[in-house]
């Protein structure tokens, strides 16, 4: 018998979303995988780590042109002026005029993250200030995948704009014409023609030609996340990400709509995970149809492969249940529809929350205000998305008046004597053991 084509992609589409319990293995697993994204780029991207650190830009041209086909050498390490203009011309029509509505909502919410200077008085003569200092230069790392990304330029540049860094430089492999007019609309002067472990490298080490950055934000493949992961104690990092995550959970709400949501999610990576989270079987069954329906009318093969490796509709006994298999994953998106929303108030974690039935993430991802470089793989236990507060250092400064040490003394000498640090008793001691008091 002749194997029909169509059929097999019938087929296909129709085992791409499975509904098991929560109890079941498959749910297990994809809690578990998700850890280990990066752990077996690790040797690959210490060897490029290493080199870059030795030989400079020697090993970024030689690694570049290996990796990704560029000539360094021939092209430049930054995309010149005359390549921007030309890339401004080639955006379509009315792009720029979206990338402008877009950066106004994130500038604005950007500009509410920036911690505040603040002073407060502990004691009488005890005075404790926060000052707030901006990094000097970081850098934003902008994949350059199957898709460009435009509107990670915006999320990682806006932010550190707004912190006040002095420098923001910006780094991609291809740079396409959409990401070189991001770049150049926010005023970003240096834009590097590089990626992957070999890039971070650069930005963390310094070379010839690539300057050393304080801080290196913004996604990237799995070797670009073992590397931010290896040079972490040499060079601030945002966090260490990986594919992207998406976990709808509810029992009711527009079958298409909530489809709609985990194949978009779906489609930017083959390791991308989406998640239904329901005690509804007869809604779990709708979307399950849905997303069948969805990939055979779009023919998404990437979204496709995604949902049947890494996707899944999860039923569970209560609502209240559904909410502690979010809380165990911690995912990178969360949308909590209708009936789901009042419980916002028992979700331990997540990277970015949307509400209700017109909360599409694709409306976080681009143009909402809110910052789409958000923690995966379970990292949303420990903090949320990139925001302006990770571009500024928070510094206490207090003063203390003679009479206010005084009134501490006993304090700190009790505390210093059972800890066992003579010393430190000493330096307050001293201080009241003369007559000067200046």
């Amino acid at each position: 018998m002749i194997e029909n084509k169509g059929s097999r992609s019938r087929d296909e589409h129709r085992g791409t979303l499975k509904i098991v319990p929560a109890s079941s293995s498959r749910f297990r697993k994809l809690q578990a995988c998700r850890t280990t994204f990066w752990a077996d780029a690790e040797e690959t991207a210490s060897r490029i780590l290493e080199d870059v650190r030795r030989r400079g830009d020697r090993a970024l041209i030689d690694w570049t042109r290996r990796l990704d086909g560029i000539d360094l050498t021939r092209q430049g390490f930054e995309v010149n002026r005359k390549e921007i203009d030309k890339a401004c011309g080639q955006c379509p029509r009315g792009f720029l005029a979206a990338l402008k509505s877009a950066a106004r909502n994130i500038r604005r919410v950007a500009r509410q993250q920036v911690p505040r200077t603040w002073c407060i008085h502990t004691a009488r003569g005890v005075t404790i200030r926060q000052v707030v200092k901006p990094l000097e230069r970081v850098a934003c790392y902008v994949p350059g995948g199957r898709f460009p990304l435009p509107s990670t330029v915006l999320m990682s540049v806006i932010p550190a704009q707004e912190a006040g860094v002095r420098e923001v430089i910006l780094a991609s492999p291809r740079p396409s014409p959409p990401v070189l007019a991001a770049a150049s609309l926010l005023g970003v002067k240096r834009i590097f023609r590089l990626g992957g472990a070999q890039a971070i490298a650069a930005f963390a080490y310094g070379t010839e030609s690539v300057p050393r950055a304080e801080k290196i934000v913004g996604p990237g493949n799995r070797y670009v996340a073992a590397a931010k992961k290896l040079v972490a104690g040499e060079c601030g990092i945002d966090f260490v990400a990986g594919p992207t995550e998406l976990v709808v959970a509810g029992g009711c709400g527009r079958p298409e709509w909530i489809a709609a949501d985990l194949v978009a999610q779906a489609e930017h990576d083959p390791d991308a995970m989406s998640l239904f989270i329901t005690p509804s079987r007869p809604l779990a069954a709708q979307v399950q149809a849905e997303v069948r329906s969805l990939l055979s009318r779009l023919d998404l093969p990437v979204a496709a492969a995604a949902l049947r490796q890494q996707g899944a509709i999860i039923l569970t006994h209560s609502l209240s249940e559904t909410i502690e298999c979010c809380n165990r994953l911690a995912p990178e998106h969360l949308v909590l529809l209708d009936d789901a929303a009042p419980y916002l108030a028992r979700v331990a974690s997540a990277g970015s929350i949307f509400l209700g039935r017109y909360g599409a993430v694709a409306a976080g991802d681009y143009a909402s205000g809110s910052n789409h470089i958000l923690p995966t793989g379970g990292a949303a236990r420990v903090r949320g998305g990139l925001s302006a507060a990770d571009f500024v250092k928070a510094i206490t400064v207090q003063r203390l008046s003679r009479y206010g040490l005084a009134r501490l003394q006993r304090t700190i000498l009790t505390l210093a004597e059972v800890e066992g640090l003579r010393g430190h008793a000493h330096s307050v001691r001293a201080r009241f053991t003369h007559a000067h008091h200046g």
